[in-house]
């Protein structure tokens, strides 16, 4: 009996003409260290018609390629896709045929999990997609938790998805983060160096412990509301889960809103979540290269607890 493959669709195409100076070169060279495709990718362009080709001709060989030599590979996703689409409001800041950038409002779910099955950004994103005849999977690059807002980068095939990956495991993509925290941080600039693990205790939950994975958070004060709050903008070098909020409380300063990680707030305000916004990526395009950055501007929420913050603190010096 025979395996019936799934049908495909073309995600993307990439081109490589080989110069004079790479005459010689070989085709794996080539994919490996010009197109930075992984071994895994280039082993499903062996099961794509046509998914690799040297002037216009399909080959897998090992012979040395010539100058003017014109490699094309050919991206192609199965039309296979488990989430479900489901009409849920998205906003998007930037698309093109290779990434989806979107404003992910607070309190939803990134992607479909045990206690989150559907009703996901993803469920939203694929039915965005699918309304408009594309059969793109959802590849998320990175998470954000469900209570932050803010910026999300998704790539749209495989090989953005690639490209993206490592740019993280690089360091390469730049996260700034804005946090209103209760206390006034002290320094008010500086960067928090501190290991993060599971707390063995309440698995859920993460901790700062000798034992964890090494975490750095640089911080620095935008605005200070007269001691009792303030604003801070975050930048990570490092991504561990729940990485602001754990290092904010390691510091004394604890986000406001966090049920898990400031559970005994005395400080009442209209926050029904943690206060945390992804307000800027910046990153490499993963096709063209270029340096891009993009930007969300607080949610409703935020404003609207900035405000509360700003007439406290006004209150107080009068």
């Amino acid at each position: 009996m025979t395996d019936v493959q799934p049908e495909t669709w073309d995600a993307a195409e990439l081109t490589y003409c080989i110069s004079e100076d790479e005459a010689g070169i070989m085709l794996r060279t080539v994919l490996l260290s010009r197109l930075n495709m992984s071994r895994r990718l280039i082993t499903r362009l062996k099961r794509v018609e046509g998914g690799l080709t040297v002037n216009g001709s399909s080959t897998y060989g090992h012979k040395p390629l010539q100058a003017g030599d014109v490699v094309r590979v050919r991206i192609a996703e199965p039309q296979v896709e488990s989430i479900q689409p489901e009409p849920i409001p998205i906003e998007v800041i930037y698309e093109d045929q290779d990434i989806l950038v979107v404003h992910k409002p607070p309190n939803l779910v990134v992607h479909p999990t045990y206690g989150f099955p559907n009703g996901t950004l993803a469920n939203g994103i694929v039915h965005y997609w699918r309304s408009r005849g594309e059969q793109t999977r959802f590849r998320p690059v990175h998470r954000l938790d469900q209570e932050t807002s803010g910026v999300l980068l998704i790539a749209k095939h495989a090989y953005a998805h690639q490209q993206l990956s490592e740019q993280l495991q690089r360091g390469d993509v730049f996260k700034r983060y804005v946090a209103y925290v209760e206390g006034n941080p002290q320094p008010a600039q500086g960067t928090v160096h501190a290991p993060i693990d599971r707390d063995p205790e309440e698995r859920h939950l993460r901790i700062v412990t000798p034992e964890g994975y090494p975490s750095t958070t640089h911080y620095e004060t935008i605005t200070n509301y007269n001691g009792e709050a303030a604003k801070i903008k975050c930048v990570l070098e490092t991504g561990r889960t729940h990485q602001i909020r754990v290092h904010m409380k390691h510091i004394g300063c604890p986000l406001i809103g966090d049920k898990f990680y400031n559970p005994d707030t005395k400080l009442l305000t209209s926050m029904k979540r943690h206060a945390l916004h992804a307000a800027e990526l910046h990153f490499y395009h993963p096709m063209t290269g270029e340096r891009v950055c993009f930007t969300a501007p607080l949610p409703a929420d935020l404003v609207q607890l900035e405000q509360e913050l700003e007439q406290r603190a006004e209150r107080q010096e009068q």
